[in-house]
C-alpha cells in the first residue's frame, strides 16, 4: 500500500513542472518567463530535498513530511492565486521556492521503504525497477492530464489538481507508521574492506557521488528543455494541447523499458550498464531536432524513452552501492535532486532559445545536454567502477545496524 501512496504522492512531479509553464505563459505571455518559475520552483526541490531527506534519516519519515507537506501545498495555492491576479513576477518567484523547497522526493522515501521491508537483492532489484516504472507511469499520466487540464478547462487547473492529489497521497503514505523505515544509528566510521574510515558529513560527498551527481544534473537537464520545447514545438504545428501525448509517448518508452529490464536478472557490471543507458539516450535525443511533425516527435521520443528506467533504475544501485545505510535516504535524494537541477536548468535555457528562436531551438539544448550527459558518464566511469561495492542494505537487517 506504501508504493501506490507514495504513486498519487508523485503525481505533482509530473504535472507541476509542464502545469507552471502552461499556465504562467497563459497568463504572462512568455515561455522565458514560464520557463524561469518553472526552473525557481523545481531548483529549490532541488536544494532543499537532500536536506529533507538527511532529517528524515535522523529523525523518521512522519515527523519531517507532514509539515512539510503543509508548507507545498500553501506554496502551490499561492502561485495559483498570484499568477491568475497577474501578480508581479517576484511574487510568482518567491511563492515557487516555497512550493518547490517543500515539496521532497517521495520517490526516495519509498525506495527506502522497500530496502527496508526487502532483504535479497535480486528481489530489491524487481521492486526498484517496479518503482522506476511506476515513476515512468505517472509521467505518461500526468503531463497529458496537465495539459488537458490547463488547455480545455483554466490554465491553473492542472497545478491545482497536483495539489490535491500531492497532499492526498502524500497523507496517506505518511500515515502508513507500520512500513516506515525505522531510524538507523549514524556510525562514526563506514567500514570499507578490513579499514574503518571517517564517514563523510554527507551522502554526496561520498566518493564516486558528485561524478554520479553531475551525470543527472545533464540528465535532468534533457527533460527540462525537452518538456519546454514540447509545448512550443505542438504550438507551432498547432496543436499545443497534444504536447502532453507527446510527452507521454517518452514516458511510455521508458515504462516498457523498465518493466523488461526489471524483470531481468543481470551479471554484467552496473557501472557499465549505467554509461551505455547515457550513451543511447544522448543518441536518441539528438533526433528530436530534425523531427519535422508531432507524429516523428511522438514516435522518437518513445523509443529514446526506452534508455531513461533502465539509467535511472542503475543509477539508484549505484547510490545503494555507494553509500552506508544510516545515508541512504539522501543518498537517494540526491538522484532526484541532480535531475531536479538539472531540469530546472533545461527549462531556463530551452525557454530563452525558444523566444529568441524557435522550438528546435529547445531541442538542441537537450541534445547538448544528452551528450554532456554521455560524456560525464564516460568519465565517471572508471570512478565508479572502482568505489561500487555489493548493494550490503539488500542483505543486512537494518534494524540490526
Amino acid at each position: 500500500m506504501f508504493s501506490a501512496a507514495g504513486a498519487i504522492a508523485r503525481m505533482p512531479m509530473s504535472m507541476v513542472g509542464i502545469g507552471t509553464v502552461l499556465m504562467v505563459q497563459a497568463f504572462y505571455g512568455s515561455y522565458a518567463t514560464a520557463g524561469a518559475v518553472s526552473a525557481v520552483l523545481v531548483v529549490s526541490t532541488a536544494i532543499v530535498s537532500p536536506q529533507v531527506a538527511r532529517w528524515v534519516d535522523k529523525t523518521g519519515q512522519r515527523r519531517v513530511l507532514l509539515p512539510m507537506l503543509l508548507l507545498s501545498t500553501t506554496g502551490l495555492v499561492g502561485l495559483v492565486v498570484a499568477a491568475t491576479l497577474r501578480a508581479p513576477e517576484a511574487v510568482l518567484y518567491t511563492l515557487a521556492v516555497l512550493a518547490g523547497g517543500a515539496q521532497g522526493s517521495y520517490g526516495s522515501y519509498v525506495r527506502a521503504r522497500w530496502s527496508y521491508a526487502v532483504r535479497e537483492p535480486r528481489r530489491l532489484h524487481t521492486a526498484y525497477a517496479f518503482e522506476s516504472s511506476v515513476d515512468e507511469l505517472v509521467y505518461i499520466v500526468g503531463p497529458v492530464l496537465a495539459t488537458v487540464l490547463a488547455t480545455a478547462v483554466i490554465p491553473s487547473a492542472a497545478l491545482l489538481v497536483a495539489v490535491v492529489t500531492g497532499t492526498a497521497g502524500g497523507l496517506w503514505f505518511v500515515l502508513q507508521r507500520r512500513t516506515e523505515p525505522p531510524v538507523v544509528p549514524q556510525q562514526h566510521g563506514v567500514a570499507v574492506g578490513s579499514v574503518s574510515t571517517p564517514g563523510p558529513a554527507s551522502a554526496i560527498f561520498v566518493p564516486g557521488m558528485p561524478l554520479l551527481a553531475l551525470v543527472f544534473v545533464a540528465m535532468g537537464t534533457i527533460f527540462g528543455a525537452v518538456d519546454v520545447a514540447t509545448v512550443a514545438f505542438a504550438e507551432e504545428q498547432g496543436s499545443k494541447g497534444a504536447s502532453g501525448l507527446v510527452l507521454a509517448a517518452f514516458a511510455f518508452g521508458s515504462l516498457v523499458a523498465g518493466l523488461a529490464y526489471g524483470a531481468k536478472h543481470w551479471t554484467s557490471p552496473l557501472s557499465t550498464r549505467f554509461t551505455i543507458g547515457t550513451l543511447v539516450l544522448a543518441a536518441g535525443v539528438s533526433l528530436f531536432f530534425t523531427a519535422g511533425n508531432l507524429w516523428v516527435l511522438a514516435l522518437v521520443m518513445c523509443l529514446t524513452g526506452s534508455a531513461i528506467a533502465p539509467t535511472v533504475i542503475n543509477g539508484n544501485a549505484m547510490v545503494q552501492a555507494l553509500v552506508p545505510p544510516h545515508r541512504l535516504t539522501e543518498g537517494l535524494a540526491w538522484v532526484s535532486t541532480s535531475i531536479g537541477v538539472g531540469s530546472a536548468l533545461g527549462s531556463w535555457l530551452a525557454g530563452l532559445r525558444i523566444d529568441a528562436v524557435d522550438a528546435h531551438a529547445g531541442f538542441l539544448v537537450a541534445m547538448i545536454a544528452g551528450w554532456a550527459c554521455a560524456a560525464l558518464a564516460l568519465v565517471a566511469l572508471p570512478t565508479l567502477r572502482r568505489q561500487g561495492r555489493p548493494v550490503p542494505i539488500a542483505t543486512t537487517d537494518v534494524t540490526q545496524v
